[in-house]
């Protein structure tokens, strides 16, 4: 299989080289050029195997070309040696649990497994790799925390200043070893804005190999279809199903949208927004206008120009005859968001943390008789703002604790792309 530019003005190129690319050199992004459809015997047969048999079954066809059968099975038993387990709140609402990966976010899986593939491949070429991630909150921990010591890679995080919590601060900028956190006075959409323009300066990617991690990466992408296979691997009831998304760069709403289109039976899909709410306009007039982000206490989606809004819009524009889901989505303020987590805790005594309130103030305006709610993140990497709410203590895990005690490692640069691109072409030369 190919994977060709959404601007569609640069050759297709197979798994391994749009991996590497990150980004095509037109400022598109990567997507397949066709969606395989699931074997029958896959769906009948999905309680009885394992998350990893399951997803190796699903990533396959994708990644043929460029690596084995056997090398990406063990590329996802590494990725997914820690449990999605889906817990049952109510008889309408069940809640699938992403957060218990090393860095307590959804986002492990997806930086995982692209480590994973990137390790692969950089063996057999025996060339060093420079990673790129623009973060909000989760992606940058996640990627450090999967690229932590490998040889042959070095990893740039861009986080903006003041907009992402404590844990997540401490978790991208105390590793030290190949990775390196910089600090940027500006909104995540800044940081953005350098990454992708990096990529597509000739001169610099002549003088270094640079590849993207952020969740624009299609290996990012294509991980994030497992949590949908999963949360029906755990669902007794299939009938009707909704699927709730907290969203912020699209990039998981857009693979369970992927997992639909290959024959996972999702009935609709709920993109829950805090104030960012430029798809949530697109979704109810039809018009995309991106708008620069506002911050909030679901720091992880203040994005105003999701990235992977361009997929989603290929992907119901070139295969809708394979995606017959409805798309609804909603925006929420920070004071509905607080609500929601007090909600959440005295209806089922759950803590949610602000990303999983937003997607719960979404269940309850959606009414949905069968919703799972996919909970992003662990409420101790936003204890102050749970534990504001609820007035009670949130336990950390030790883990976390054990980056709070640690030294900040970070740099702080100017908010101008000609800075950071000069810092990374005194990296080599």
């Amino acid at each position: 299989m190919k994977f060709y530019s959404t601007r569609k003005s640069v050759p297709p190129v197979s798994f391994k080289e749009a991996v590497i690319q990150g980004l095509p050199q037109d400022n598109g992004l990567f997507f397949p050029e066709s969606i395989p459809s699931l074997r029958s015997e896959l769906l009948h047969e999905i309680k009885q195997n394992s998350l990893t048999d399951i997803a190796t079954q699903v990533a396959y066809p994708f990644v043929k070309e460029s690596l084995s059968m056997n090398e990406l099975e063990q590329i996802i038993k590494r990725t997914l040696d820690f449990d999605l387990p889906l817990k049952q709140l109510s008889r309408s609402l069940s809640v699938l649990e992403l957060f218990h990966g090393p860095t307590f976010a959804f986002k492990d899986v997806g930086a995982r497994f692209l480590a994973g593939c990137l390790s692969a491949f950089a063996s057999k070429s025996h060339e060093a790799i420079h990673i790129l991630v623009a973060t909000s909150g989760d992606t940058g921990s996640a990627v450090a925390n999967a690229f932590l010591g490998l040889e042959g890679v070095e990893v740039y995080v861009l986080f903006p200043k003041d907009k992402v919590s404590q844990l997540q601060e401490k978790q991208m900028t105390t590793l030290g070893q190949n990775i390196t956190a910089i600090e940027i006075p500006g909104s995540f959409d800044d940081c953005q804005r350098m990454v992708k323009t990096a990529f597509l300066d000739d001169e610099l990617n002549e003088h270094l190999k640079l590849t993207s991690a952020n969740s624009i990466n299609i290996a990012r992408l294509l991980p994030q279809t497992f949590y949908y296979f999963e949360a029906f691997r755990q669902l007794e009831n299939w009938e009707d199903v909704t699927m709730i998304v907290p969203s912020g760069n699209l990039g998981n709403i857009c693979a369970g949208m992927l997992a639909h289109s290959m024959g996972l039976p999702i009935a609709r899909f709920v993109a829950a927004h805090n104030a960012n709410d430029t798809f949530p306009n697109y979704i109810h007039s039809g018009k995309y206008t991106p708008k620069p982000s506002v911050k909030t206490i679901s720091n992880a989606m203040d994005v105003g120009d999701p990235s992977n809004f361009v997929r989603i819009k290929e992907l119901k524009e070139a295969f809708d005859d394979k995606f017959t889901a409805e798309i609804k989505a909603y925006t929420f303020s920070d004071e509905q968001t607080q609500k929601a987590i007090g909600e959440g805790k005295s209806n089922f005594d759950y803590v949610f943390d602000p990303h999983g309130a937003v997607g719960y103030c979404a269940y309850q305006q959606e009414k949905s008789n069968n919703a799972i709610l996919l909970e992003t993140a662990h409420p101790a990497k936003f204890k102050d703002v749970v534990e504001d709410v609820l007035n009670e203590t949130i336990i950390i895990p030790e883990s976390l604790r054990e980056a709070l005690t640690k030294d900040s490692l970070s740099m702080t640069m100017e908010n101008d792309y000609k800075v950071f691109k000069d810092f990374l072409m005194a990296k080599r030369g």
